[in-house]
């Protein structure tokens, strides 16, 4: 009876401290929800199928983020606009966060960005694209064992585009564009640090670092691809700072492997159609780092920056007149003109193939043994071929290189920079073989200098 009794007396209490503590349940979920954004970025749990994503109002994410939310997936192209009206569309920032359970074995990561990006998993830096650039594609490889791994990505905007996206899948990346191969040295020496697919040689590093596992300065890069081209005279230019080589087909058709700041080398090249092997080689010392490279069909698009004179006085030079100079082939296929450098030239019509009795000159230096840079004068009249073919001897072995004499008329071109031996392999040769239409263009024979580097 003693408990009947005490059971009115007590119930009312006890539903009252029931819904007391739903109140207060309440309240702290409501103020908690609140407070989020006022005490920084949320924490992602193990079990969170969306992206934790916090932004900012600047572009260092710093201080109180004005947007806490769940981003479905990292996959954003907001053109001009912003994520949210609460963010601004230029001077943002943004972290998004989120664990993926994976098996065992290696991951690619690929982040496209406009502007800077970074990607860690589980704390290690995997890409490093912190600075202004358009739109890029960048990949990082990691090994992840079985289980769950922490995945960050910190993204700013400063102007103009917004692009940030994220993917990763199993194995190496595919290599369907340009295959990048990275060093932690100036020459390419040793295994690569980074092998990675490059959708383009575009690039403009500043004073960073091209992926995470690269050194800011020191390093260098073996890009190489097939290209399909039509058959053609074709132009390739290339900007870098500091050196770099540009091979087609096996043939070194650029040589700038020096310390410069951003410079622009143009090479003319015909190519017989279809497919060709490029393979552009490249390295930075300190400072700044850029290294670009495109290609057009000759008349496609705007003519070459003309090659610098060189000095009047120093260097090397063999007239076609001088003893240096022989020549070759059928006596009646060569004519001369009162013109061109030191006011003399020979010239011939083309052949379309080696025929029997082609004609061919060839310029012989005396040089000491050490670095050059080699120049051809093209003299204004004589010179219709756009495939005059001069084969450079070097230390190194042959090099060739293509020039559009009809593009270069009455000025000095430069064919690249060699090591020379110092003795009789030094020269430079060139046949009039063009694969032009048989006696369709002319070719003159002029000057060569070779300037001491």
């Amino acid at each position: 009876m003693r408990y009947q009794r005490g059971l009115p007396t007590h119930l009312p209490r006890i539903v009252f401290t029931g819904a007391l503590l739903v109140l207060v349940v309440l309240l702290a979920s409501i103020f908690g929800a609140a407070n989020a954004q006022a005490q920084g970025p949320v924490t992602p749990r193990h079990t969170d199928p969306f992206w934790q994503a916090s932004y900012w109002n600047n572009t260092t994410l710093s201080g109180t983020p004005v947007l806490n939310r769940e981003d479905r997936a990292l996959d954003f192209d907001w053109g001009t606009g912003s994520p949210d009206g609460r963010v601004n569309s230029d001077n943002f920032s943004a972290r998004w966060a989120r664990y993926i359970d994976v098996t065992p074995g290696d991951y690619t990561f690929t982040a496209i960005s406009d502007d800077g990006i970074r990607v860690r998993i589980d704390g290690e830096l995997v890409i490093d694209a912190w600075w202004d650039h358009s739109a890029t594609q960048f990949t990082g490889t990691k090994y992840l064992s079985a289980g769950h791994h922490l995945v960050e990505v910190e993204y700013y905007e400063k102007s103009g585009l917004a692009v940030a996206k994220l993917s990763w899948q199993a194995g190496p990346p595919p290599i369907t564009a340009w295959k990048g191969e990275y060093f932690n040295n100036k020459s390419l020496s040793g295994a690569p640090v980074v092998v990675r697919n490059d959708t383009a040689i575009n690039f403009d590093w500043g004073t960073g670092s091209p992926a995470a596992g690269v050194d800011r300065d020191g390093f260098s890069v073996r890009w190489s691809q097939k290209l399909s081209l039509a058959a053609g005279m074709h132009r390739f230019r290339m900007t870098v700072d500091d050196g770099a080589r540009l091979f087609v087909n096996g043939h070194t058709l650029i040589d700038a492997w020096k310390l410069q700041s951003a410079t622009e080398y143009t090479g003319d090249i015909y190519l017989p159609g279809g497919s060709v092997t490029v393979q552009m080689e490249y390295f930075e010392e300190s400072g700044n780092a850029v290294a670009r490279l495109s290609w057009a069909p000759v008349g496609s698009g705007p003519a070459p920056t003309p090659t610098p004179v060189p000095p009047t006085t120093g260097g090397v030079v063999v007239d076609n007149r001088d003893a240096g100079f022989v020549r070759g082939g059928t006596a009646s296929g060569w004519a001369s003109a009162n013109e061109g450098y030191n006011g003399h030239l020979y010239w011939t019509q083309n052949n379309d193939w080696a025929r029997p009795g082609y004609n061919w000159g060839r310029w012989y230096p005396s040089l000491s043994a050490g670095r050059y840079e080699v120049f051809v004068y093209i003299p204004d009249r004589y010179s219709t071929t756009s495939s005059a073919r001069y084969w450079i001897s070097h230390a190194g072995g042959f090099t060739l290189r293509v020039v559009n004499q009809s593009a270069s008329g009455d000025r000095w071109v430069s064919l690249g920079t060699y090591n020379f031996r110092g003795d009789k392999q030094d020269y430079v040769s060139l046949a009039d073989v063009t694969g032009e239409t048989y006696l369709s263009r002319l070719l003159a024979w002029d000057a060569m200098k070779w300037v001491g580097k």
